[in-house]
């Protein structure tokens, strides 16, 4: 079987490793301080920070194009489209992020709720039951 020689990599995983070069045939594999595996990056350290900002930066992008696409921000308009194409990226393997980023995440909801009409003036609570949504960390448990 041939490999690319691009998609070869090698994450060494943990501090303790002794970070071993490897070799395919006369072809040395490359280090790689992240990589991406079933939808979920991971760095050395086993920490997903980057994973979170990837998911609430995907998250904001979609929201903000629903802010600049959509000439009505009536609840009937705008809440169909949140859970439905922003919510799932903030959702996405939120049992290894939670709790410790929660609050980046929770962010994107709170600018998603006040883009409705008529709920600006709300605290974020109130806009949550005026919408019938949950929070995202009540959504988690």
């Amino acid at each position: 079987m041939r490999f690319k020689q691009g998609k070869r990599r090698v994450l060494h995983l943990s501090q303790g490793n002794p970070r071993y070069q490897y070799r395919l045939r006369d072809e040395v594999i490359q280090r790689s301080p992240a990589r991406i595996g079933l939808g979920l990056l991971l760095d050395e350290k086993l920490d997903i920070s980057q994973q979170c900002a990837l998911a609430t930066q995907k998250a904001s992008c979609i929201l903000d194009c629903i802010k600049r696409s959509m000439a009505s921000r009536s609840m009937q308009v705008i809440l169909p489209l949140y859970p439905s194409l922003v919510r799932p990226h903030l959702e996405s393997c939120v049992q290894l992020w939670s709790p410790q980023h929660r609050k980046d995440l929770e962010q994107v909801q709170r600018r998603a709720t006040k883009m409705i009409q008529g709920t600006e003036h709300l605290s974020y609570e109130e806009r949550l039951k005026k919408l019938g949504l949950f929070s995202l960390e009540k959504r988690r448990l």
